[in-house]
């Protein structure tokens, strides 16, 4: 395994200025009843709000930009449940290189129809008895293909990392960030610019408790791999993270938190409700996990990163109903 971070916060700098003018720089939004309520000023880093709907942008427009002309000709190769398949899809849209995206057969209708709308050519897969990174390996050695993983890449981790290099621009230093975790590239990301801007703050990741294979990892000292969670936290149904993600996490992080999907809906709700934002269940981990512990964190300056937004309005529907 590696055992050293091979993703610096001088690759996140530069992942910013790379991505500068493609990505969106999203809104910090804050909330008085949110404040009230933990006692707290807290603050909420909107990447739902980003390009396609998601932080998976930034990291795939960073590492397909740094294509060679010959990788670009012949193009990318991605497996992801939906996000990353949208940033991939889109990113080498507007890069000019044709893209394909391996998704499972479960995938949100809304992920995979902007997928193949960005352009993507989607590869079916069933994720809970195929391997979807030998199916993504197995398509780049055939076709000539550059894999874009969608979280274990160091270029993918540096444009992660941009969307907590700006909420600490917008903010200034915090006590405690609250970043949603699936196989690692976005906490990583967060911690390299949380320990560069706020070293202080203390960083949390969270991820859902019939996933946790991050706590995990984290309490064992090394991956720890599980079976596909079932969680309706999609973009966190991973089983393991990452060689690059890992070390940085376990370097740089305080402690992964877990979450249930009941809270992620009371949060999706509270959302809608309040915020007037549509927040899919993966992006509403942060602020479920600092919900639970709203009464360590009275009187704090409290940064949550709600990851993305994209989810069916049917499905939305019958959790905000439910």
């Amino acid at each position: 395994m590696n055992t050293t971070a091979s993703t610096t916060y001088e690759d996140v700098v530069a992942a910013a200025a790379r991505i500068a003018g493609a990505a969106n720089r999203t809104p910090v939004l804050t909330s008085r009843t949110v404040d009230e309520e933990f006692g707290a000023r807290v603050f909420f880093k909107c990447e739902n709000l980003q390009r396609m709907g998601a932080f998976k942008f930034r990291g795939a427009y960073n590492a397909l930009s740094k294509f060679t002309p010959q990788q670009r000709s012949r193009g990318v190769v991605a497996f992801s449940s939906g996000n990353h398949a949208q940033a991939v899809a889109l990113a080498a849209r507007l890069l000019g290189m044709p893209a394909t995206i391996v998704m499972p057969h479960d995938a949100p209708a809304a992920k995979v129809a902007a997928t193949r709308g960005y352009g993507g050519n989607v590869v079916i897969y069933d994720r809970y008895t195929e391997d979807r990174e030998q199916i993504g390996r197995a398509l780049a050695d055939q076709h000539g293909l550059t894999l874009i993983p969608p979280y274990d890449h160091p270029d993918v981790i540096a444009g992660q990392g941009t969307a907590a290099k700006e909420l600490f621009e917008e903010t200034g230093p915090l006590d405690a960030f609250f970043v949603c975790l699936g196989g690692g590239g976005l906490l990583a990301g967060s911690a390299l610019s949380t320990r560069a801007l706020a070293p202080g703050c203390k960083l949390y990741g969270v991820e859902p408790e019939a996933g946790n294979d991050g706590q995990q990892s984290f309490r064992a000292g090394a991956i720890v791999h599980i079976d596909t969670p079932k969680t309706i936290a999609d973009g966190a149904q991973t089983q393991h993270l990452g060689q690059h993600t890992f070390p940085i996490i376990r370097r740089d992080v305080d402690d992964i938190l877990t979450v249930t999907d009941d809270e992620l809906v009371a949060c999706m709700r509270f959302f809608a409700e309040r915020m007037k934002i549509v927040v899919e269940p993966t992006g509403c981990l942060g602020f479920a996990a600092a919900r639970r512990m709203r009464a360590e964190l009275k009187g704090k300056r409290v940064g949550i990163l709600v990851s993305g937004g994209n989810i069916d309005l049917a499905r939305l529907g019958g959790f905000l109903a439910g």
